[in-house]
């Protein structure tokens, strides 16, 4: 202890200034805290860092066994923050809809805290008049069934792309994340700007970066210990490089489409430009008359958005099927049965009941978000006749909802016959699934994640099987788990395509 305190006394004296200074700062906004009355309950606290020990890398299992000891909703304190964690299908209805109106604002991540950017932000700004134009856009010309029927024959010819990449590369070992993110990512560069961006031969994004630094801005958004966060004094001075790194990134990702926009505007604010030849939905954005700024941030979060949960959706219902073959083949006598051409379309997806509710029960056990993105307490209110303090930070631990014996029998097994005639759907009405959440703050790109994720995966069992590496045990297939903005296998499945 000595050693530390020499070694901050022998600090050069404008930083022993500025040091000292923060840390009396720091000390005295902590004494003076009120203490809420009737927060939920929650695990004893430490001072001043609260239960920050208790969090850990995985904070949706953390989070998950504190609630089979305190009960559905719970509260925690990391360090300044207080935060409140939904575990069960009364605590989520309370939240998302009987309290929407006071619980939908957002608890910014410190990456994503970009000062030009957030006014224009879909997924993080408040619920002003903004935010509802831009998401009735989106809703209206990428989500709408209309837009989507147009977009059909894109999806189909960029997963046959996909399909073909495969069977080029019969006997070869391939990263089963790898090749569907980048097929989805181009997907919606196409639907965005008419064009791919990645190439499926570079499967590992090292031909221009651009694929990195989207993955990089996904690690950043979903960083775990924010001490910015956790300590608001802190904030300003962003210790852990959060927001300066993202920006970096932010910079770098925009150079890849600034030559499209320029080039596309020139043509919109020509004399002879007529609204029928616009062709994608950055053709739409300058019609409206966006700036560099909002179509940037548009852009990337759906770039974030569209592409990381639904890859992670993807990749685990693959992982499920790897180790319960049966499920596969119950879906190929379906497919056997249904599907009479040689490439799957979307129009069929409809007649494949048996695959959709795979896919449900891969979400329950896997949801893409597992604690959804943060929700924040606009006014103070009561849920569950606890009090949830003005500013507190909002959690739906679906993980541990879908993992939950007294909504699920045998919740722990992967039985897709538990959808087959259930009503039960991820549509936010039924709390049981709410893997796009639910309420005003409800993901708006639900119909177009789920008709990639039916599409991909029907596709892949339709034409492949599929096998281990070095003849592995797909009963001991590693089931681990990395949090983040989107819940990501810890090591990749990697996967040998076999033509059938």
């Amino acid at each position: 202890m000595m050693d530390y305190i020499t070694s901050f006394l022998n600090l050069p004296f404008p930083l022993l200034v500025l040091s000292t200074t923060i840390f009396f700062v720091f000390i005295v906004k902590l004494l003076s805290s009120k203490s809420v009355k009737n927060l939920p309950p929650g695990p004893p606290k430490l001072p001043i860092i609260g239960n920050l020990h208790q969090v850990g890398d995985k904070p949706h299992v953390a989070a998950a066994d504190f609630a089979k000891q305190y009960g559905p909703l719970i509260s925690f304190k990391l360090g300044k923050q207080c935060l409140v964690v939904a575990s069960s299908t009364e605590a989520a209805r309370e939240i998302l809809k009987t309290q929407d109106r006071f619980l939908s604002s957002r608890v910014v991540p410190t990456a994503f805290q970009q000062e030009g950017l957030i006014p224009h932000s879909l997924i993080w700004s408040d619920c002003n008049q903004t935010w509802k134009t831009l998401r009735t856009m989106c809703r209206t010309e990428m989500f709408s069934a209309k837009a989507l029927g147009s977009q059909s024959r894109l999806r189909e010819e960029k997963v046959g792309q996909m399909l073909d990449f495969l069977h080029k590369k019969q006997g070869h070992v391939v990263s089963t994340e790898d090749i569907v993110f980048t097929t989805l990512f181009n997907t919606l560069t196409s639907i965005i700007f008419g064009q791919d961006f990645l190439d499926l031969k570079d499967e590992h994004g090292t031909l221009d970066g651009l694929k990195e630094s989207i993955h990089k801005i996904i690690e950043y958004g979903g960083r775990v210990k924010d001490f910015g966060a956790f300590f608001p004094v802190l904030d300003r001075f962003d210790l852990q490089g959060i927001r300066r790194g993202t920006a970096k990134l932010y910079k770098k990702t925009f150079v890849y489409w600034r030559p499209i926009i320029e080039k596309r505007r020139a043509q919109v604010n020509s004399s002879t430009w007529s609204s029928d030849q616009a062709e994608s939905f950055l053709d739409r954005m300058l019609e409206n008359g966006f700036s560099n700024d909002q179509i940037d941030q548009v852009v990337t979060e759906l770039f974030v958005a569209g592409t990381n949960t639904t890859t992670s959706s993807v990749v685990w219902a693959m992982t499920e099927l790897v180790k319960h073959k049966e499920v596969v083949s119950k879906i190929v006598e379906e497919m056997e049965r249904e599907i009479k051409t040689d490439r799957i379309t979307h129009s069929q997806l409809s007649n494949l009941p048996y695959l959709q509710a795979t896919i449900k029960e891969a979400m329950r056990l896997h949801p893409p978000v597992p604690l959804l993105l943060p929700h924040k307490a606009a006014e103070t209110c009561e849920v569950m006749n606890y009090t949830i303090p003005k500013d507190a930070k909002i959690l739906v631990n679906l993980w541990a909802m879908g993992r939950d014996p007294k909504i699920w029998d045998d919740p722990l097994s992967f039985k897709p016959e538990r959808f087959i005639g259930s009503k039960l759907d991820y549509k936010g009405q039924d709390f049981e699934l709410l893997p796009f959440g639910s309420g005003r703050r409800m993901c708006p790109g639900l119909p177009s994640g789920m008709m990639s994720v039916e599409l991909v995966l029907a596709s892949l069992i339709h034409e492949f099987d599929w096998v281990l590496p070095n003849g592995g045990d797909p009963l001991k297939i590693d089931m681990n788990d990395k949090f983040g903005i989107a819940l990501r296998r810890e090591n990749p499945l990697k996967l040998i395509f076999k033509e059938k």
